[in-house]
């Protein structure tokens, strides 16, 4: 049998016993009865735990019931993974990540701090990995509340060992789902139509065009498995589908690709694009796409962002986002700059 939670709290041992109760899952409590020695101070943990064969199930149920910040690691599902801790946003957030592999780097940092959340509002982070853009964005604006969806297993143990991490779980939950599958959020709890924010960063390399990783967790990071541009229209419909009326939908995607991410986004309005360029003279590689459901038909190509100075240094712009946790703004550029792809 493998352990599923460790917790003192017994109210939530048993609203835990009561889930896999009512799912016929087979479930046993370690020291359930070490009150009498304890003097009943619940100062040691209950450890509930389901046979192996039931763990995914177990583990599933748990996050669409918004506990998965309660889970344990899984050391199986995660097994032969080198596991670095790395500091980010200047030491703001701790991440735990595969060693090899897809790593977290710019992308998810620009893209939390290109989504414009407030206080109060909902957020989803589509294909979260370990949790860098949604954790990146709860640590950056206080009071959001943002559930991080992944579909690979592993990485979800590594998203809730974050949350953890990063003192988050009052406010972060992960849940492991397919975010392309119709009614999988609906399956989990959450109602169409009910979210603020969305925010992704879909794999975008195309396996029928593109030379993909052999490395499968990089692979799977970075190229999805029919062509980029239908996959990624199921993940803005996914999108679609979650976001209120007026709700904001924050992606970034190759600039090769930016025809086929704006095909992407029928049913949005007020389309506003940064690209994204690695020093002053070169073409932007990236761009950071904002697009409002239900919004008039409107399209703002707005001031590039430049990585680096023509010295080969970090921008200050940039470092502002990488260290100190600024956001980014969808500015018009300045008249005489017409930047432009």
């Amino acid at each position: 049998m493998r352990e599923l939670v460790r917790t003192n709290d017994m109210v939530l041992v048993s609203a835990i016993g009561a889930l896999l109760d009512a799912a016929h899952i087979h479930h046993l409590v370690f020291d359930q009865n070490m009150s009498v020695l304890e003097g009943s101070l619940g100062v040691l943990p209950r450890r509930v735990l389901v046979a192996d064969a039931d763990v995914p199930a177990a583990r599933r149920l748990l996050q669409e019931a918004g506990l998965g910040h309660e889970l344990r690691p899984d050391v199986k599902a995660s097994a032969g993974l080198a596991i670095t801790e790395d500091a980010v946003l200047g030491g703001r957030l701790v991440l735990r990540q595969p060693k090899r592999g897809h790593r977290v780097g710019h992308d998810a940092i620009l893209l939390a701090a290109a989504t414009d959340a407030r206080l109060g509002q909902r957020a989803v982070d589509l294909g979260a990995g370990v949790g860098a853009a949604g954790l990146a964005l709860a640590r950056r604006v206080e009071g959001v509340s943002v559930v991080l969806a992944e579909i690979d297993e592993a990485l979800c143990e590594l998203a809730g060992e974050n949350v953890r991490l990063n003192h988050l779980a009052d406010r972060v939950r992960v849940l492991h789902l397919d975010v392309t599958v119709s009614g999988a959020f609906e399956a989990a709890g959450i109602v169409a139509g009910s979210i603020d924010r969305v925010l992704m960063n879909p794999p975008f390399h195309d396996p029928q065009r593109q030379q993909v990783s052999p490395d499968p967790l990089r692979r799977r990071a970075h190229a999805m498995p029919q062509a980029a541009s239908e996959a990624l229209a199921l993940w803005t419909a996914t999108a679609q589908r979650l976001l209120a009326p007026g709700g904001v939908l924050t992606l970034i995607w190759r600039a090769d690709g930016l025809p086929e991410a704006l095909a992407a986004l029928a049913g949005f309005g007020d389309i506003a694009i940064i690209p994204v360029r690695p020093h002053p003279d070169a073409a932007p590689i990236r761009v950071l796409v904002r697009a409002v459901k239900d919004a008039a038909p409107a399209q703002t190509m707005c001031q590039a962002l430049t990585l680096n100075t023509a010295e080969g240094k970090p921008s200050a712009e940039i470092e502002a986002v990488l260290r100190h946790a600024a956001p980014l703004r969808f500015a018009a550029p300045p008249p005489a700059s017409g930047a432009a792809l």
